[in-house]
């Protein structure tokens, strides 16, 4: 048993590193859930119609986040490669270029948010909300550069192993949205009633404010210095920003595709009716709040991953990955018996509707065997990332989401007649494809890493690794 002990030792050490980095990442990302709930809850408790404004609203403005997202995060890899082979010095130029990048990025969703016409009437929002939707958008998208910069901000922190603060300031945010929100939308201390126009100012003020506290903080504090993160003014560097680009549109892409798998199959279930939208929207609900865990440790994932890369360390990269998946299986394991025993309760927390509850205990059902597949293919991509591998992820998730989810889920759903179900058990297909096929990339990169690390170390001597760093 002896010669096994280091491996177990090995083994024992990624989980507890890749675990304490994760937390604070998925209570972070369940702060930004957060705050969508809380939009809903002041909303509804203004009017029906103002619940339905910042809906329609929050789903145009869940895309502009979605690509803000995606191109940001090109930082954590970058950073992380550079901590793991002692290059700190480095990170400030990377975090100047990432900072332009934010920029330019932000003021296009900018642009996109206020010019969302054509997409409303895509989408056939009502005569009667269109107004207020539109007023909301164009409260929301002060919010954009904000969100860009802060989530470059998070990149870096989160690229250095520093996680905490993604969750200190998530949660922050949550705390100052929730009077902000109730004083603007219901007209109190003498502002009148903004409703779904100061939903969206409430949100964009709470961005900049985020954004803004996370600049001071990482300008401050001491986990910080030494990275010379302002030292010097510098212009847009088009290497570097090209770069940057090379793994942030990928992702990008990778996102929208499959946040638009989910909207189209919103949309699609709406033709059966309010019933099945309304469980489909339970279902979903409940599946997007454990999908969280994941999230978080693949975000964790990516930072582990990357510091080994830089370390020059092939097996380091292969411990990261596949013990970071094997927590995510672990924590989706817990997911999947909670929704698979207990769906009918879970619909009841959420609607008194009986024949609602019938049918969303049924997509609940589905989502608890989808929770295996999700959380593969997410561990997976995250893995990916941290190689700066995310081009051919990209064209396997459009495959997987467009190429097999959507058109099993519209044949089954309504040429077999299975209704929401079947556009569900589509969701199922295109997952699996997903995690098949980005796990399998994974773990031939893993090994292939592992032959091209050995050749580099052959020919020249290994990189440095600064004193106290792992």
């Amino acid at each position: 048993m002896k010669p096994f002990r280091p491996e177990r030792a090995r083994v024992r050490h990624e989980i507890g590193a890749t675990v304490r980095l994760a937390v604070p990442l998925i209570l972070a990302q369940l702060a930004a859930v957060g705050s969508n709930v809380i939009d809903a809850v002041l909303s509804g408790h203004v009017s029906a119609h103002v619940l339905g404004a910042v809906a329609v609203g929050a789903s145009i403005w869940s895309l502009a986040i979605v690509c803000g997202i995606g191109m940001m995060m090109a930082v954590p890899p970058s950073v992380a490669q550079l901590d793991g082979a002692g290059r700190r010095r480095e990170v400030g130029g990377v975090f100047r270029q990432a900072l332009w990048l934010a920029l330019v990025v932000g003021a296009l969703l900018w642009f996109a948010v206020r010019h969302a016409g054509p997409l409303l009437d895509l989408i056939g929002v009502a005569p009667s909300l269109r107004h207020d939707v539109e007023r909301f958008l164009f409260a929301i998208s002060w919010g954009a550069p904000a969100l860009t910069c802060y989530f470059a901000l998070r990149g870096l922190s989160e690229g250095l192993s520093l996680t905490r603060p993604s969750m200190f300031f998530g949660f922050g945010g949550l705390a100052l949205l929730v009077p902000l929100g109730y004083v603007l939308m219901f007209g109190r201390l003498g502002i009148p009633p903004q409703g779904a126009h100061g939903c969206g100012i409430a949100t964009a003020t709470v961005l900049w404010l985020e954004m803004l506290g996370f600049g001071a903080y990482v300008l401050k504090h001491r986990n910080y210095r030494g990275l010379n993160l302002l030292e010097r003014f510098e212009w847009p560097d088009r290497r570097r920003i090209g770069a940057l680009l090379h793994i942030g549109v990928p992702m990008a892409v990778t996102l929208l595709a499959e946040g638009g798998l989910f909207v189209a199959a919103a949309l699609v279930i709406s033709r059966l009716g309010e019933d099945a939208i309304a469980s489909h929207q339970v279902a979903l609900n409940v599946a997007a709040l454990f999908f969280m865990i994941p999230l978080g440790l693949a975000m964790a994932i990516t930072v582990r991953v990357g510091n080994a890369v830089g370390r020059g360390d092939a097996r380091g990269v292969r411990y990261a990955g596949f013990c970071g998946i094997a927590l995510a299986l672990a924590t989706q394991l817990l997911s999947s018996m909670l929704m698979l025993t207990l769906p009918h309760f879970i619909a009841t927390l959420y609607t008194h509707d009986a024949r609602v509850i019938v049918l969303a205990a049924q997509l609940i059902v589905l989502a608890g065997v989808f929770q295996f597949s999700d959380g593969v293919q997410v561990a997976a991509n995250g893995a990916l990332r941290g190689l700066k591998d995310t081009r051919v992820p990209m064209a396997i998730t459009l495959f997987a989401y467009w190429g097999v989810g959507m058109p099993v889920g519209w044949w089954l759903g309504f040429h077999r007649g299975l209704g929401a179900r079947g556009v569900w058990m589509g969701l199922i297909a295109g997952l699996t494809v997903a995690a098949v096929m980005l796990f399998t990339r994974f773990w031939r990169s893993a090994w292939r890493e592992r032959w091209r690390r050995h050749m580099a170390d052959a020919a020249e001597p290994p990189i440095p690794v600064a004193p106290g760093m792992t």
